[in-house]
């Protein structure tokens, strides 16, 4: 017999009506009596319907699931326990959807909102979840995708094996791999973000380049010798059983380490780049013509082609000092590898705060650190002034790590330099199982400038006039001695940088080029890149002591770069003449018909048929801000941690006793008590009145 078709839903009736067929107890089909069906049957039958329906399985809100993460890690901190079980975090579906959002907003730079992602990718995505959770992923798979970019189109067309072979040695690490790297993040970074130390400031949420300089103009101030060192060879060269090891400290969930572990032990495609040849000089020189005039191209991108950073975005990370250039990459993990170095060297974070607490040597005739690390005279309008008179000083040790690189400084002899520089290199060799090279390991005194992170450390000394009152009331007036520690920014380095991006031209006296990235495009909006690009600069500079000197250099040499272009392209032989009808900024247009039937520029500009020019900024030395001299607390920490720990306060109720206890103690009132009055004030006299409110107090009394 055979039965015709069955439609999706006759296909569910009838395997319903099958299961209570079966769920049927045999020895009473006489009473027509059906038994419940078994629990695991109903529980198969709900995981049927989720696969089927995954929207099903979206109960939570992602974000305040993160957000619990984070308080529960910063409340338990100092506890320092180990997060055992982490594996519920990756069967929540709603956490993957947020991991795709993300990683989507990094590939074509738009976020989906949760609505518009399709059916077929959800149900990808839960496949996705169950091959991680079971540990069966398989990173840098390109053959065996489950989740496929956003960006790749549909391939319907023959290949042969020789281009698909080709194409997967060019492929870039798969989609799939991204979204659970995005999910790894999620979870791990509040968990290892609460026990990193305060003096590390790269790869971490609300720490950059600018707080390591504001904490170097703040707390280094009064130190004499310098150690910079560069862990590079060390943070690069990390084993797989290192990292494991350091996680461990952390995390106690087998099935996250399994993973983890995967994929730093799976080896990493190389890309195949051809074989050197030996070229000629004219070769050469043929090939780099050809490159030059491939990028002054016109580039038509395809239809699911994301658009490129804009050329003041790519000019201004082009910017980006050597400290801050450093990316860490350990096999599969991707977005995933700074947390990971983060996390292995803090170790050595919390080996020199050790060293630091143990050095600190007080003295009782130095006026600036007397008792503790913390304490000293933080003058916030004049807070790097440290005095150098005295017989004794106060022994000090301070430090700061911007990812391989850290800098210390130290207040005493030379010989304590050259001691910590020795443990320093001990220390690395027994911890990390690599030896610092002595080059990589270097010690500086102040007056020689230290360059970290594109800024030159140094000091000025000074006499200063110091007043104070004798015995007797009267006022000495004495001349003193001390320092104001001075960071400038490297006007050398910054001439280099121009250089390598062919803007300039020579060492001692450089001479700016055109600049021909910009070749095709209009006054307006060459201006207006330019502008953003010197917005930047001029906010990257904001602690620098010579902002205005090297945020005026830069003015000048994009501005005479993007004179020197319209010269060549509206053939006006030189950049004065493009100064006289563009005025020094820039602002007027170069290009306007002599023809009487055409209409002036004043005339499109009205009828809103051209884009206002906007002036190249900074075009004078009084339009450049000064450098923000704000004081830098001590023990500052970011915005959000400071609302973490405030929230972790209000959860606990011994803080609400303690502050009600010292609220009673020193007779003050609570708001809140005051409010109440007021409001019950506000009920008995609207309801009865003044009179009929005193009449009743009298009948009480009496």
């Amino acid at each position: 017999m055979v039965f015709p078709p069955l439609g999706h839903h006759r296909h569910r009736r009838l395997s319903r009506f099958l299961i209570s067929i079966v769920s049927f107890d045999l020895s009473t089909l006489s009473g027509y009596r059906r038994r419940p069906i078994p629990t695991g049957t109903v529980q198969l039958l709900h995981q049927q319907d989720d696969e089927e329906n995954p929207y099903n399985l979206m109960r939570e809100d992602p974000i305040q699931v993160c957000s619990d993460l984070w308080v529960r890690s910063f409340s338990l901190s100092h506890l320092h326990p180990s997060f055992p079980n982490l594996t519920g975090f990756l069967k929540k579906f709603d956490l993957w959807i947020l991991a795709y959002q993300r990683s989507c907003a990094h590939l074509t730079g738009s976020f989906p909102p949760k609505n518009a992602i399709h059916v077929s990718e959800l149900r990808s995505l839960l496949a996705l979840s169950r091959s991680a959770v079971t540990g069966n992923h398989r990173w840098g798979a390109a053959t065996h995708l489950i989740l496929r970019s956003p960006n790749d189109p549909p391939s319907t067309r023959r290949i042969s094996k020789r281009k698909f072979l080709a194409l997967l040695e060019s492929s870039p690490p798969p989609f799939q791999d991204h979204v659970l790297q995005e999910l790894l993040l999620l979870v791990l970074e509040p968990i290892f973000e609460s026990r990193f130390s305060p003096k590390s400031h790269a790869f971490r949420p609300g720490r950059s380049p600018h707080t390591v300089i504001r904490t170097i103009r703040s707390n280094f101030a009064g130190y004499l010798w310098f150690i910079k060192c560069d862990l590079t060879d060390i943070a690069d060269d990390f084993t797989p059983e290192l990292i494991i090891s350091s996680l461990e400290k952390g995390i106690g969930d087998r099935r996250v380490l399994s993973l983890i572990k995967s994929a730093l032990r799976t080896p990493v495609k190389a890309i195949s780049s051809g074989e050197d040849k030996v070229l000629d000089k004219l070769t050469k020189r043929r090939i780099k013509r050809k490159i030059l005039r491939k990028s002054r191209k016109k580039k038509l991108l395809n239809e699911n082609e994301p658009k490129p950073d804009p050329y003041w975005l790519r000019t201004f990370f082009s910017f980006a000092p050597e400290e801050a250039d450093w990316v860490p990459r350990y096999g599969h993990c991707g977005i995933l590898s700074p947390l990971l170095a983060n996390i292995c060297l803090t170790d050595l974070d919390n080996w020199m705060e050790d060293r630091i607490s143990k050095y600190f040597r007080p003295s009782k005739l130095d006026s600036i650190w007397k008792e503790s690390m913390n304490d000293g005279c933080h003058n916030p309008a004049w807070p790097e002034f440290v005095p150098s008179s005295g017989p004794e000083k106060t022994r000090r040790m301070d430090y700061v790590r911007y990812g391989s690189y850290i800098l210390v400084g130290i207040r005493g002899p030379r010989e304590d330099a050259v001691e910590l520089r020795k443990d320093l290199i001990e220390f690395c060799e027994t911890k990390f199982g690599l030896r610092l090279e002595n080059s990589k390991v270097e010690i500086e005194h102040i007056t020689r400038g230290i360059q970290f992170l594109d800024h030159v450390i140094t000091r000025r000394v000074i006499y200063p006039t110091l007043h104070y009152t004798a015995t007797g009331g009267t006022v000495v007036s004495r001349k003193g001695v001390g320092t104001l520690l001075s960071v400038t920014a490297s006007l050398n380095q910054c001439i280099s940088q121009f250089r390598r991006l062919e803007l300039v031209k020579g060492d001692k006296d450089p001479e700016p080029l055109p600049c021909t990235p910009m070749l095709y495009s209009g006054q307006a909006h060459t201006n207006s890149q330019m502008n953003k690009l010197l917005e930047t600069m001029a906010d990257w500079y904001k602690y620098a002591d010579n902002r205005k000197k090297i945020v005026g250099l830069c003015a000048y040499v994009i501005r005479s770069s993007i004179a020197k272009l319209y010269a060549a392209r509206y053939r006006l032989k030189s950049r004065a003449k493009v100064y006289k009808i563009a005025s020094r900024d820039l602002s007027r247009p170069l290009r306007e018909s002599t023809r009487n039937q055409s209409p002036e520029y004043a005339d499109l500009l009205r009828m809103g048929l051209v884009d206002s020019i906007d002036g190249v900024q900074f075009s004078h030395m009084s339009m450049i801000p000064s450098c923000d001299y704000t004081p830098f607390p001590r023990n500052w920490v970011p915005e959000h941690e400071g609302v973490i720990h405030e929230y972790i306060k209000l959860q606990d109720p011994k803080f609400f006793f303690e502050l009600r206890k010292s609220i009673k103690n020193q007779q003050l009132s609570v708001p809140q008590d005051d409010i109440s009055k007021l409001v019950w004030k506000f009920k008995v006299c609207g309801t009865f009145g003044r009179k009929t409110h005193g009449n009743h107090v009298r009948l009480g009394n009496s």
